[in-house]
């Protein structure tokens, strides 16, 4: 099951004594998505129902988004859907999507570093945050060298950005809608550089 909490964002950051800011997404410009991905979005909005569920979430919005997003970085980079991630009985779950470096053992292995992590929430930000920081942070744990970890939120119409970078968690102040694919695709873009470039991958 996911990463589960009836704490606050506020909570967690005091149990894990991790700082709060808010910032600005640095040198970030919208990138032209494909026109494949254009057409399957606005066909997606108009004819499929996808806010009924989490799940319908996921599979009919986020992750084809993603996908397209992480082709350019596939020989460094892999998409992990709904992996096992544990650190202890209390850190432990399973995130709708983990990006980790692409294992020289072939694509079966789920290998870390793990760079940064997606989840799906149905119109509740707040307790989406509290939750991608625990996954944010039991990753960062798993790394063990201190490195940023990247966390997004989307409900599929709206994405946030968020980073824990050693002990302090910046939630960027750009939200992007999926109205606006080129600058939703390019902040992606930017995450995913900026994972492969601190990592070496």
């Amino acid at each position: 099951m996911a990463f589960r909490t009836n704490q606050t964002l506020s909570d967690i950051l005091k149990k894990y004594t991790i700082r709060y800011e808010q910032k600005a997404l640095p040198d970030y410009k919208p990138v032209l998505a494909p026109d494949r991905l254009h057409e399957e979005i606005a066909f997606t909005v108009d004819r499929v129902y996808y806010k009924i569920s989490e799940s319908a979430v996921c599979e009919n919005i986020i992750y084809p988004v993603l996908k397209e997003a992480w082709k350019p970085f596939s020989d460094s980079l892999a998409i992990w859907s709904h992996p096992t991630v544990s650190l202890n009985d209390e850190l432990t779950g399973v995130p709708d999507y983990v990006i980790g470096k692409q294992s020289k053992l072939g694509i079966v292995v789920f290998d870390s570093p793990f760079v940064a992590v997606v989840e799906a929430k149905r119109d509740d930000f707040f307790n989406g945050w509290a939750q991608c920081v625990l996954e944010m942070y039991t990753i960062q744990q798993l790394n063990g060298d201190g490195k940023p970890v990247f966390g997004i939120v989307s409900n599929g119409d709206i994405w946030q950005i968020g980073k824990l970078d050693e002990s302090v968690f910046v939630e960027y102040s750009s939200s992007f809608d999926i109205d606006r694919l080129n600058e939703l695709f390019g902040a992606l873009t930017y995450v995913l550089e900026t994972c492969k470039r601190i990592y070496n991958l």
